[in-house]
């Protein structure tokens, strides 16, 4: 096996593997709490939410200590729970089952219906506003290690090939100190 060039470098305070909805929070939060530090997000799909197929209900809560201001703009979460129903399913039938009988957190009046990977966009506009650099198409493939044996970074996988027939260089993404 050929051996592979060496490792382009990049340095940051803090990196983020994913570009998930608590990826993201976790970016945006730390930007809130110290503008200067650098944070990079690193993501395996082509973009943003690429890989974030799911519908889902959302509690707003960490939305509301996150952004505060959300609610007063234009977002992908649109659409409030307005009713809640539960039905026990057989082979020919379907019989609903009464709401009192059901445990608290599956009362969703006050949640949203939204697409995680339209929130997920959304929530990458805001990172970037603040800062955060977010690089998708990069999977993180191995974790680096300093010589105390502590995470000192992330590499990321091979980029292809170039023209010339050789392989590309990996990055090595790393915390700066």
């Amino acid at each position: 096996m050929a051996e592979l060039p060496a490792r382009e470098a990049m340095d940051f305070d803090v990196v983020v593997v994913g570009a998930g909805p608590a990826g993201l929070a976790a970016a945006i939060r730390l930007k809130q709490i110290n503008p200067d530090v650098s944070v990079v997000v690193v993501e395996k799909g082509s973009e943003v939410g690429a890989h974030i197929l799911s519908g889902a209900v959302i509690d707003p809560v960490g939305l509301d200590r996150l952004l505060p201001y959300w609610r007063s703009e234009d977002t992908p979460i649109k659409t409030a729970v307005a009713d809640d129903r539960f039905y026990y399913l057989s082979k020919t039938a379907s019989i609903r089952l009464p709401n009192f009988m059901m445990p608290p957190l599956m009362n969703n009046h006050g949640n949203y219906i939204v697409s995680l990977g339209n929130v997920c966009r959304w929530l990458a506009t805001k990172a970037e506003a603040l800062g955060v650099e977010i690089y998708p198409g990069f999977a993180a493939t191995e974790l680096l290690f300093d010589a105390n044996d502590a995470v000192a970074g992330i590499a990321t996988g091979d980029m292809g090939v170039g023209k010339n027939g050789e392989p590309k260089a990996r990055v090595a993404i790393s915390p700066s100190n």
